[in-house]
């Protein structure tokens, strides 16, 4: 965690406390005091994402919790986190969370049948390809408060958790992971935590959660070396974006995984 920029925080406060009102790039770096070109080049390099795509990402975080705390229409939320077209918002909310908005809002009673299956498996397998015909990403998993639960964890194509991993997987404690057969690419380790004590609502909506993410991305190829990634999950922090991919989606395409090498 840098501590360079101090005057972000109070442009990302600002965000959280208008996240309703219309925040265009202007105002954002108006509200800092910099041009607009010098406050997103800034921003960026605190947070790891651009002004707007951090704002966006907070709104769909908002919608997530007015899916599941409110009777409003999907149109109506829609309209409240400021877009104006139903399916512009149903494609983003699909597309970055990983289901549609309807889905998400109903998905309570499976989120906890998933997370009771997860506690009920004795045996967490690890998958490893027969044949390794490109690269692997290893590291330590560890954690600032100690907890019992599942790690999420995986590599994703920007430095937010949105979207489907390019490679994911679960792990039953802290400790080694490892992603076998990763294509050549750059990629952003992100890990979060669910403690066997959480309701479906706690980690439908991950605010508290420990967390980790790289700003700086994770470069495979064929004439890089990938360092041991020392991964330190912690308590969320004001400049973390949002958790937006859906964790009980995770957690069955994991359950999915296990039932078919059982099967296999």
């Amino acid at each position: 965690m840098t501590d360079r920029y101090p005057e972000i925080d109070g442009v990302i406060a600002y965000i959280h406390e208008n996240i309703y009102d219309p925040l265009p790039l202007s105002k954002l770096a108006q509200y800092a005091g910099y041009s607009p070109y010098h406050f997103s080049r800034i921003f960026k390099e605190r947070v790891g994402l651009s002004p707007l795509y951090y704002v966006s990402s907070h709104r769909l975080q908002k919608a997530k919790d007015l899916l599941l705390r409110t009777n409003l229409s999907v149109r109506d939320i829609a309209l409240e986190i400021g877009q104006q077209s139903l399916g512009t918002f149903t494609t983003r909310f699909t597309e970055r969370v990983g289901v549609t908005p309807s889905d998400f809002r109903n998905s309570t009673v499976q989120a906890d049948d998933h997370f009771r299956s997860l506690q009920q498996l004795n045996d967490w397998p690890s998958w490893h390809p027969a044949s390794q015909q490109y690269f692997t990403v290893a590291g330590t998993v560890e954690a600032e408060i100690p907890f019992e639960g599942v790690v999420l964890i995986g590599l994703f194509a920007k430095p937010i958790p949105e979207g489907l991993p390019l490679y994911g997987t679960l792990l039953s404690s802290l400790g080694d992971f490892c992603f076998t057969n990763v294509k050549p690419g750059v990629y952003y380790l992100m890990a979060t935590s669910v403690s066997w004590g959480m309701q479906a609502m706690d980690f439908l909506l991950p605010q508290t959660t420990l967390r980790t993410r790289s700003k700086k991305p994770i470069i495979v190829g064929p004439h890089t070396t990938v360092p041991h990634q020392q991964v330190m999950l912690h308590a969320p922090r004001l400049d973390d974006p949002p958790i937006l991919i859906s964790l009980p989606l995770l957690m069955n395409h994991f359950l999915a995984r296990v039932m078919q090498d059982s099967r296999g």
